[in-house]
């Protein structure tokens, strides 16, 4: 038989658990306007659509790609990550010439990607597409 003596069992403090508490509510709060798809953009040289899959005056959300393809006027074809430039959510739809965020509702221009409203700082960035025939490429 061993003698041990008692040892008091330490507890944190209430200030511990509600700082762990926060931090832990941060970080689902900040995981949720992430990215919620992992995959790899689309790379260089890779068909992401046919030219009669998008509108004219709109586009076409390509998550599979993790681009926004664009058609703001007959024959001319635009393309930009789909990944907002507030907090990184992926943008959802496109409509009335403007690509649109989900999260914040920011909105872009179907044109050039420049912001229309909402709290994003700065443009969706541009991808370069070529059309050859009915492919649209990225390049």
């Amino acid at each position: 038989m061993t003698s041990e003596s008692p040892q008091p069992v330490a507890t944190p403090s209430r200030r511990t658990v509600v700082a762990a508490a926060g931090a832990v509510g941060l970080s689902f709060g900040l995981n949720a306007c992430g990215s919620e798809d992992d995959s790899p953009s689309a790379s260089a040289g890779t068909v992401v659509a046919k030219t009669s899959d998008i509108p004219e005056g709109g586009g076409k959300v390509l998550k599979d790609h993790k681009v926004v393809v664009t058609q703001p006027t007959q024959g001319t074809f635009k393309a930009f990550s789909y990944e907002c430039t507030h907090q990184g959510c992926p943008v959802t739809g496109v409509s009335d010439g403007a690509i649109t965020c989900p999260c914040h509702k920011s909105r872009f221009s179907i044109a050039d990607g420049s912001v229309q409203g909402g709290p994003a700082p700065k443009p969706l960035p541009a991808r370069e597409v070529t059309v050859d025939g009915d492919s649209i490429t990225l390049t």
